[in-house]
């Protein structure tokens, strides 16, 4: 069987929230924009490749997907609900029990600390515990279980800062 590998990223460096109406609207800035590429850039040279990304419905995330998409690490985006600020995890677990079963093996998902975070410490240990930070265009890398629920029965295998795939 082939492992089901989940890949939680947070999205890039966004505008202040004080420019702009809304926090749903906030872009990424242009060093954002720069530093995602490059980062995307090393992932595909990494060798990854998603089945899907998975994207919060906020301009920055989808910005974020668009970009790791373009360099070719995955021809599908699909927008969830669920990967907005303080989405719900169950409904996601719906979800991925249902995309499981399809044959996926590859997601990312592009969201927002602390709810990534805090996702992946609940499919670690069944709860959050606010012990793991993800940096704007941070990775958090879980190997989930080929079947059941992934909730405290999955393993952290790569807990990257931006930094350690800028070179800097």
């Amino acid at each position: 069987m082939v492992n089901k590998e989940l890949y939680l990223i947070r999205h890039g460096i966004a505008a202040d929230r004080e420019d702009w109406p809304t926090d749903e609207e906030r872009p990424l800035t242009k060093e954002g924009d720069r530093k995602t590429k490059k980062i995307a850039h090393r992932l595909l040279e990494l060798g990854l490749h998603f089945d899907l990304i998975l994207t919060s419905p906020l301009t920055r995330a989808k910005a974020t997907a668009e970009i790791l998409q373009s360099v070719g690490l995955s021809s599908q985006i699909e927008q969830s609900a669920t990967l907005a600020p303080e989405g719900d995890i169950q409904t996601w677990l719906d979800w991925y029990q249902q995309w499981q079963i399809n044959g996926g093996t590859n997601l990312a998902l592009i969201g927002h600390q602390p709810d990534l975070a805090n996702w992946a410490e609940i499919l670690l240990w069944g709860e959050s515990r606010d012990a793991l930070i993800l940096k704007k265009a941070g990775i958090i890398g879980l190997i989930l279980p080929q079947t059941g629920s992934p909730v405290s029965r999955s393993q952290m295998f790569w807990l990257t800062p931006p930094k350690f795939l800028l070179g800097s």
